[in-house]
């Protein structure tokens, strides 16, 4: 298969008509290798318009709608980043290249040392990865510029209201099946945050455990 080929139809035929039309994201799409983030199995569909499985019962985004994801929150190189649920590390790859550092945060051993693995092997360095459950881990910032949640949950928990910065930006898709929307939250002022209701979509939900924190690098 053409991966070359693949990543650039991927770019043209699904995320550019899905209204992503920023040159800096169309670019990452189209050089980092995604195909290096799903299971060898399924590596021929790699750059389909759909949720792949990664394993463990936990799938990465089609292309699309991590596309209007990152888009949505305008990121810069300034900005620190907060991802809950890394799964193999694509998304977290993509926002390395967007901004200043990102905590990442995964509760799944096995697919935390996979997406080191991968990071890894693209030589990212502003990435901190935890084990662990991102609702309750502790992390070395109390405030960040963006937070992505990469499963759903019936409703936002206030900790992560308050874990934004003012002016920042928070991404989550809520709701219960089949209502679920995907939310854009930003933080206006302390006591104030602004929400927008981006699209309609489904995730499986976030994981939840009580596991203590593990490697970073």
């Amino acid at each position: 298969m053409d991966f070359n080929t693949a990543r650039f139809n991927m770019v043209q035929q699904q995320i550019r008509p899905w209204d992503v039309f920023d040159p800096q994201i169309l670019e990452l799409f189209a050089t980092i290798p995604r195909e290096q983030f799903v299971p060898q199995d399924f590596q021929q569909l790699a750059f389909s318009d759909t949720f792949l499985p990664i394993g463990h019962n936990q799938v990465i985004f089609p292309p699309k709608l991590t596309g209007r994801i990152l888009q949505s929150l305008n990121l810069r190189k300034e900005h620190s980043v907060l991802e809950i649920g890394t799964g193999t590390g694509y998304l977290t790859a993509l926002l390395s290249q967007l901004a200043k550092r990102v905590t990442t945060i995964e509760i799944i051993p096995e697919l935390a040392k996979e997406a080191l693995q991968n990071l890894k092997s693209l030589n990212l360095h502003n990435i901190t990865l935890l084990i662990g459950d991102g609702l309750q881990t502790c992390t070395n910032e109390d405030r960040y510029d963006v937070i992505i949640l990469t499963g759903s949950l019936p409703i936002l928990p206030k900790i992560l209201r308050e874990q934004l910065s003012i002016n920042g930006k928070l991404f989550a898709v809520i709701g219960k099946s089949p209502a679920m929307s995907a939310l854009l939250l930003t933080r206006i002022n302390k006591e104030y945050w602004r929400e927008k209701i981006l699209f309609e979509t489904e995730l499986p939900p976030l994981l939840y455990s009580s596991k203590k924190p593990g490697f970073q690098f």
